[in-house]
């Protein structure tokens, strides 16, 4: 008979070379379906490209567990022998790992389900890396209809030992948003520079009032304000008429995060009023901050005292926030041990990890 491991492995391993983007995964809708079609569930489709099995045992209530099925435009240098038969797109995030492992749990869980005290959904869900399907099923009502009350979820994490399961009270992961910002001046010849709006000057001069505004926010407020690439004019000797600055802000507290927005806005002003330069703001909303239910992660931590928890929580975003809109839920981090980062070209695991994340759903879905 076939281990659980071997199943495991072949499912990564063959998701693995058929990586898709966003929400268009024909091939791995497929492959999902084909697998689960074997098990004691129905299958329900809420989004395009969704698959959610329904293992109904005749209960009020439903408890969820997740799983992301996209992938990256990423070009694979991982040196596997199961690499990406898509060129230029990877799954350089783990989400193969995800599917997997929920695939694994689902045959587990086709033994046993009738003995539990709810119904069980599992929700593989395409676009989180983009645009973000977890709202998207959240919106149709799926959660409501299905009588989904606590939601889980797995993220493989490198920087963490194999194997190892963690997750915080709280706030575990934050809510993102890019931002654009572009400031008008005037172009002059530099030997004239006073009759000219120096945009790059003014660009200098207002990220520094940008980073010390968010420093002097207090030490326990995690947030995060920088800005990694600015370019600006097009000869050394003319003043600079353009300037575009790029950067990220990341908080986990909603007032803190909006703080953060208007105060961008309002250090632009001063250099509006006196030099008369003029600034334009793109910033996207991003995705919530990943806010564990305190009273179900204190249930969960206090019953498998072998989940970590973590002291810190983490600047990187993820669409499984909006879950935890609706309904409590606990997010955890799986470790792979290599250090190899997510999103890396090079990013590789041992499948064998992906059991611990089994065993941890199937305590999951025993709780009361």
């Amino acid at each position: 008979m076939e281990t659980l491991l071997s199943k495991v492995r072949t499912y990564r391993r063959e998701l693995h070379q058929i990586p898709e983007l966003e929400l268009a995964l024909p091939k791995t809708e497929a492959y999902i379906r084909k697998v689960l079609s074997a098990l004691p569930c129905r299958l329900l489709s809420p989004i395009p490209s969704s698959v959610c099995a329904f293992f109904d045992n005749g209960k009020d209530e439903t408890i969820a567990f997740r799983s992301d099925m996209d992938a990256l435009p990423v070009t694979e240098e991982s040196g596997n022998g199961f690499q990406s038969l898509h060129p230029g797109c990877m799954h350089a995030c783990g989400h193969d790992g995800h599917m997997a492992m929920l695939l694994g749990f689902a045959g587990e869980l086709a033994a046993y389900y009738r003995e539990l005290p709810h119904n069980v959904m599992l929700i593989f869900q395409p676009g989180e890396e983009n645009p973000g399907g977890a709202e998207l099923i959240c919106k149709t009502g799926f959660l409501s209809e299905y009588h989904i009350t606590r939601i889980f979820g797995f993220h493989l994490w490198p920087n963490l030992p194999a194997g190892t399961v963690a997750t915080r009270r709280k706030e575990f992961m934050a809510r993102s948003s890019e931002v654009n910002i572009e400031i008008e001046g005037k172009s002059s010849h530099a030997a004239k520079y006073r009759e000219g709006i120096d945009a790059l000057e003014i660009s200098a001069r207002y990220l520094l009032d940008v980073y010390r505004m968010e420093a002097e926010l207090p030490k326990e407020t995690c947030r995060l304000l920088r800005f990694g690439h600015l370019t600006s004019g097009s000869i050394r000797n003319v003043v600079s008429s353009h300037t575009r600055l790029e950067g990220t802000l990341r908080a986990f507290q909603d007032e803190t995060y909006w703080y953060l927005r208007d105060q961008l806005a309002a250090l632009a002003k001063p250099y509006e009023e006196t030099l008369g330069a003029k600034f334009h703001f793109d910033i996207n909303t991003g995705y919530p901050a990943v806010i564990n239910d305190e009273a179900l992660t204190e249930r969960v931590l206090s019953a498998f005292p072998g989940i970590q928890e973590l002291p810190e929580p983490e600047m990187i975003s993820e669409d499984f926030a909006h879950y935890q809109k609706y309904v409590p839920g606990v997010f955890f981090f799986l470790g792979t041990g290599t250090g190899i980062p997510l999103h890396s070209s090079h990013f590789d695991f041992d499948e064998e990890i992906l059991l611990k994340g089994i065993e941890t759903d199937i305590k999951l879905s025993r709780l009361a």
